[in-house]
C-alpha cells in the first residue's frame, strides 16, 4: 500500500513588495504599494503594511491613496522578483526533488520521500522557512496537508509567515465550515453558481448530490464534489516532467492606454519578438498565430489565425499578428496587447531549404546570438531603438526554466 503522501503548499507573503522592502530598507515598516510601471495606476501587489488600511491588490492609485495617504509607490523590478524566486526555488529543491511551481511566489512540493532525511513534514517546513528567511529577508507562509487542493487551502489559513497542517483525520472537520470560495479552482461566477443551490460551504457542497451538479456543470460536478470532501488525486509534477507547452506567447500591460495605430505596432513589433526569440531558443515552432487585445474598461477578446507553415520568425509572426490587428475595428483605448504562437511543432535546429527563408533564419540566429551575449535587445529591430519593453506585470504562467521562462525587464 502507497505511503500517505505529504505535499507543503508554500506562498511567499506580499512577495513583490517584501523584495522591494528588503532591497530599500528605507521602505521597511511603511505601507508601500509595488505598481507595474510608472504611468499605470493599478497596484499589482501592496506590503501587510499597507492592506492593515485596506488596500489591496487590483486597486488604482487614487483609491489606495484615499484609504493610506502616507502610501509609497514603488514601480516593480521583474528581474529582482524572477532572480529571487529562482533562488528560493533551489533552495525548495535541497529537500526534494519533487517542486512545481505554481506561480513566481508559489510552489507544490511532494516530501513524502524525504521525511527519513529531514525529519516531520512541519521540521521540513520550518527548515526551508528558516533558509528562506536568512538569505532573503522574507517571509512565507506553509499549508500541509495529503493532497495539494488542501496544502493551497491550509497556507491561506495563517499569513504572515504561517504554518498550518491539515491532518488526514481533520479533512472534514475543518472543511466543513470552510466558505467554497476558498478552494483552489472556485472563482466568483462559479461561487454564484453554487450560492443558487445553497452552497455556500465546502461541507455543504461534499454533501450536496453528485447527480445533480453533474447535471448543472457537466463533468465539472463531479470534480467539485471531490473538492468537496478534501479528494485531489493530482500529482506534484516538476518542470521536467510537466506536459508538453501548448503555445508559447507573451503579453504586456501598457504604460498607458493607447490608440495610435503607430504606436500598437510597435508594441506588436516588440512582443512578436519577444515570442520568436523565446521559441527558437527551445525550438519549437507554430502554424496558429493569436492575438489578444484588452481595452481600457478591461473587455478582453482574442483573434487566431493558422497557416500552412509552422514558423518562429519574428517577422513572419508579426506580420500576421497586424493582419489579424487589421481584422478589428478598435473601439476603445487599448490597455493590454499579447502575441501567441500555438499548434507547435519541434524543429531539429537545421537550416531552411531556400535562400530567402535562409536568409532569415541565419539573421535571427545572428540577433540571438548577440543578444544571448550582451543582454536582451541589444541587438533589435530599427523602430524599436531607445524605446522601453518587457512586461510590466509578470505572468502566471512564468517559470524558472523550461520554454516558459519569459526573459522580463
Amino acid at each position: 500500500m502507497a505511503p500517505e503522501r505529504i505535499i507543503l503548499h508554500i506562498d511567499m507573503n506580499a512577495f513583490f513588495a517584501s523584495v522591494e522592502q528588503q532591497s530599500n530598507p528605507e521602505l521597511r515598516g511603511k505601507p508601500i504599494a509595488v505598481i507595474g510601471a510608472a504611468k499605470r495606476t493599478v497596484i499589482t501587489t501592496c506590503s501587510y503594511e499597507a492592506r492593515a488600511f485596506g488596500v489591496k491588490t487590483g486597486m488604482n492609485s487614487w483609491e489606495a491613496r484615499k484609504l493610506c495617504p502616507q502610501l509609497i509607490f514603488v514601480v516593480g523590478n521583474n528581474r529582482k522578483y524572477t532572480y529571487t524566486s529562482t533562488k528560493i526555488i533551489q533552495i525548495m529543491r535541497e529537500y526534494t526533488p519533487m517542486v512545481e511551481v505554481f506561480s513566481i511566489d508559489e510552489a507544490f512540493l511532494d516530501v513524502t520521500g524525504s521525511l527519513s532525511l529531514f525529519g516531520t513534514p512541519g521540521e521540513i517546513a520550518r527548515l526551508i522557512k528558516q533558509r528562506i528567511r536568512e538569505d532573503f529577508g522574507l517571509t512565507c507562509s506553509v499549508g500541509i496537508a495529503p493532497n495539494k487542493l488542501l496544502a493551497k487551502l491550509a497556507s491561506d489559513m495563517q499569513k504572515p509567515d504561517g504554518l498550518t497542517v491539515i491532518e488526514p483525520g481533520e479533512v472534514v472537520r475543518v472543511l466543513e465550515r470552510v466558505p467554497v470560495k476558498d478552494l483552489c479552482g472556485i472563482g466568483p461566477k462559479l461561487q454564484q453558481q453554487l450560492t443558487k443551490f445553497g452552497i455556500k460551504t465546502c461541507g455543504e457542497l461534499g454533501r450536496f448530490p453528485v447527480e445533480v451538479l453533474k447535471r448543472s456543470f457537466g463533468v465539472v460536478g463531479e470534480k467539485l464534489h471531490l473538492m468537496g470532501l478534501g479528494i485531489d488525486e493530482a500529482p506534484v509534477v516538476p518542470e521536467e516532467e510537466s506536459e508538453e507547452v501548448k503555445s508559447v506567447g507573451h503579453s504586456t500591460t501598457l504604460e498607458r492606454d493607447i490608440t495610435d495605430r503607430e504606436e500598437i505596432l510597435r508594441h506588436l513589433l516588440q512582443l512578436s519578438e519577444m515570442v520568436g526569440r523565446r521559441a527558437r531558443r527551445y525550438q519549437v515552432a507554430g502554424k496558429t498565430i493569436a492575438l489578444t487585445i484588452r481595452y481600457a474598461d478591461f473587455t478582453t477578446f482574442s483573434r487566431q489565425a493558422s497557416g500552412g507553415t509552422a514558423t518562429n520568425n519574428s517577422e513572419e509572426i508579426y506580420r500576421a499578428a497586424v493582419k489579424l490587428l487589421n481584422s478589428v475595428e478598435l473601439t476603445q483605448s487599448v490597455r493590454l496587447l499579447g502575441v501567441k504562437i500555438g499548434n507547435l511543432s519541434h524543429q531539429a535546429e537545421q537550416l531552411p531549404l531556400f535562400g530567402a527563408d535562409r536568409k532569415k533564419a541565419l539573421l535571427a540566429r545572428a540577433m540571438d546570438d548577440v543578444n544571448d551575449r550582451f543582454g536582451e535587445s541589444s541587438v533589435t529591430f530599427g523602430t524599436l531603438l531607445g524605446r522601453e519593453g518587457g512586461a510590466k506585470i509578470i505572468s502566471p504562467a512564468w517559470r524558472p526554466e523550461g520554454v516558459r521562462n519569459v526573459d522580463v525587464e
